[in-house]
């Protein structure tokens, strides 16, 4: 006998409703029982998307997701001397260039915090992860969870795969959601992020969320409200959370793809790459350490002394991967040149993300292959002024017949202005905290 019915709690939340944490509770569990059949939870969606949920609602719904497979818990990790280590973990709402996680894993690491990044990988136009790290020789995404703590005792940082038994019930949410039109709703967003996060036992958690035109958020009112919503979500579960609101309507650095996102970091590891690429590295690794209680340490210095990069080439090493080894290069390569003089106003992150996508760096289907070579190169950002002629950008390929289309969202993101104009370049929006 089922304590409720599923047409009583879809009915429930399209009036308008609050459902009750017995509901939620049940609600989470039956469908992942496979009592509540699709089209009905599809309906609940819905209902959801149009009428909204507070906050003990969201709250209780995402301890229902995590109540629904295994929870991880780092409080007896040690280092090799035995020392009791504090974890924390960084999530991206996702976006174009978005290659943060491979710099900021092992820097933050250096000061003795643990990072558990478990990272996924990319559909449409947002990078994945693990995909750029695939293309590494010999490197893997897939680890046990005493490959993992023993990878976090031995190096401090690892970024693989989640496991499925993490949040199970999100993973038929979220493909539900996928198809019926509702992958918008804050509250199954927020839900869907947040009992991952929490479900995998880190102490802090700081969330980068884009806004702009590469991101999921296209306004900062939604992307707010989305950090908000989280940032609450983890206050309420006892996990130490802040959140960045920061700019995606351009790319992060000069390079969206692989390979060659890869090649960016290492740069920004060993000293240098875009400025761009740095300041969030070094803001979210301050956010990161301060969470967890290290402060006044200079993490600049520590990119620039060769720290950060001993941990990169430690923990590539330690997941089979040479950091050593020439990353893949694609077969053919396409640059395109500025039509005119002026001042760069804007390299749109959508059709930069959808060229490289076009190109083969991405994926449509989950089961899709990935180019590791493939992508774009960018030659400048907005803010800078450009001659008639001037290389703007160089598309990457196995697959010459995707030069043309991709070639195409290149020059449609391109906008120039006069020498005078200036472009917005503001990167970090605002910072969020709990309320």
């Amino acid at each position: 006998m089922e304590a409720f019915d599923a047409v009583e709690v879809i009915r429930t939340k399209r009036d308008g409703g609050r459902l009750s944490p017995q509901m939620i509770d049940w609600t989470i569990d039956a469908y992942t029982r496979g009592v509540i059949a699709e089209e009905q939870m599809a309906a609940l969606n819905m209902a959801i998307f149009l009428n909204g949920m507070d906050r003990a609602e969201i709250a209780r719904w995402t301890t229902a997701m995590i109540n629904s497979g295994q929870r991880m818990d780092f409080s007896t990790l040690t280092d090799a001397s035995g020392r009791r280590l504090a974890t924390t973990d960084k999530h991206s709402t996702g976006g174009v260039g978005d290659k943060i996680t491979l710099p900021l894993a092992p820097l933050v690491a250096v000061f003795g915090v643990a990072v558990p990044q478990l990272s996924g990988r990319g559909l449409g136009h947002t990078g994945g992860t693990l995909d750029k790290l695939e293309s590494i020789p010999g490197w893997r995404a897939n680890l046990s969870n005493e490959q993992m703590f023993a990878q976090l005792s031995e190096v401090g940082a690892v970024i693989c795969a989640a496991g499925a038994g993490l949040a199970p019930a999100d993973k038929k949410l979220y493909a539900l959601r996928d198809v019926t039109g509702t992958v918008e709703a804050i509250p199954l967003i927020a839900s869907s992020i947040m009992s991952k996060k929490i479900a995998e036992g880190t102490g802090t958690l700081v969330l980068d969320v884009k806004v702009g035109s590469g991101a999921f958020m296209k306004d900062e009112a939604s992307a707010r409200e989305l950090a908000t919503t989280m940032v609450n979500l983890g206050a309420d579960a006892s996990v130490n959370t802040v959140a960045l609101l920061t700019n995606m309507d351009t790319p992060l650095g000069l390079s969206a793809g692989n390979a060659i996102e890869v090649a960016e970091s290492v740069q920004v590891l060993a000293g240098g790459g875009p400025q761009d690429v740095v300041e969030l590295t070094v803001a979210l690794a301050e956010e990161m350490l301060a969470g967890a209680g290290v402060r006044d340490v200079d993490v600049r210095a520590a990119l620039n002394d060769g720290r950060a990069m001993d941990k990169w080439r430690a923990m590539i090493s330690a997941q089979g991967g040479d950091p050593d080894a020439p990353l893949p290069q694609a077969k053919e390569s396409h640059t395109i040149y500025a039509p005119a003089e002026g001042s760069v106003l804007r390299l749109d992150a959508m059709d930069i993300g959808l060229a490289a996508w076009t190109l083969g760096a991405g994926r449509a289907r989950k089961e899709d292959a990935v180019q590791a070579g493939a992508g774009v190169q960018l030659h400048v950002k907005p803010g800078a002024l450009v001659r008639r002629g001037q290389p703007i950008a160089t598309l990457l390929t196995d697959t010459p017949q995707k030069i043309e289309r991709a070639a195409a969202l290149v020059e449609r993101s391109l906008v120039l202005g006069a020498e005078s104009d200036r472009a917005d370049t503001r990167l970090i929006i605002e910072r969020i905290t709990a309320s």
